[in-house]
């Protein structure tokens, strides 16, 4: 029953997140192709371990996660005005490059494929 409340919370904290990111951050590190992938709230709902994916390069990566981290003060602010918990959960943003991972694996997979066509042939 926790798991589910917890689960629930989590999706909470996402959407606000993600509407903060696209409509209120003015940040210019921040870029538009900003997306929040998923939240993980610890059992007390004290903090969020908030997963983003930025398209672009390394530099680009780096400097939309220290964008955020700046208006960390901002988004839990924000979270607390939107989402009704007794404890605002403190917002953690760590990088997600499984979108970037899968591509790779994808790109591995076709390239085998490929080889095997021609092998055949």
């Amino acid at each position: 029953m926790a798991s589910n409340r917890l689960n629930r919370m989590s999706q909470e904290v996402k959407k606000v997140v993600s509407e903060v990111i696209m409509n209120d951050i003015k940040d210019p590190r921040v870029p538009l192709m900003t997306s929040v992938t998923s939240v993980e709230l610890t059992n007390d709902l004290r903090f969020a371990n908030v997963y983003i994916s930025v398209l672009g390069n390394e530099k680009e990566k780096e400097e939309a996660i220290e964008g955020l981290q700046s208006a960390k003060g901002f988004i839990r602010k924000e979270i607390g005005r939107k989402v009704n918990l007794r404890y605002t959960p403190e917002p953690i943003f760590f990088l997600d490059t499984t979108i970037e991972h899968g591509i790779k694996i994808s790109k591995l997979l076709n390239d085998l494929k490929k080889s095997d066509n021609e092998e055949s042939d």
